[in-house]
């Protein structure tokens, strides 16, 4: 698939709705469709990146943004005080089912661990 065609760069574009929750110039957030937990948002690299298998030295940054966006979100939506999870999937085996990098930011209610 290519990576104009996968379903994340077709919500950036806006050719598939999705609730946003954030937006800057490297990431986009916004609500998961098929929720986890009460509060289930993706965070997304608007960067061509499969999974964290491509990620090299140079993206460093985009990969940090992504924490760094989990944690702001986590504060302005009122559940960084009481907790939350980030998962990122990386290959078919551990669940990943987009071909596009993506941080799951899962709150709003006690969380199991282990996980999977």
């Amino acid at each position: 698939m290519s990576q104009n065609d996968n379903l994340f760069k077709k919500i950036m574009r806006g050719e598939i709705p999705s609730a946003k929750v954030y937006e800057d110039d490297d990431v986009y957030a916004f609500k998961d469709i098929a929720p986890a937990a009460p509060t289930h948002i993706l965070i997304i690299p608007k960067a061509p990146l499969d999974s964290l298998n491509e990620l090299t030295d140079n993206d460093a940054a985009v990969a940090g943004k992504l924490l760094v966006t989990a944690a702001k979100l986590a504060k302005e939506l009122g559940f960084a005080d009481t907790g939350y999870r980030c998962v990122i999937n990386t290959g078919a085996q551990a669940g990943q089912t987009v071909p596009h990098l993506h941080l799951h930011l899962l709150a709003g209610r006690d969380l199991q661990w282990p996980p999977g």
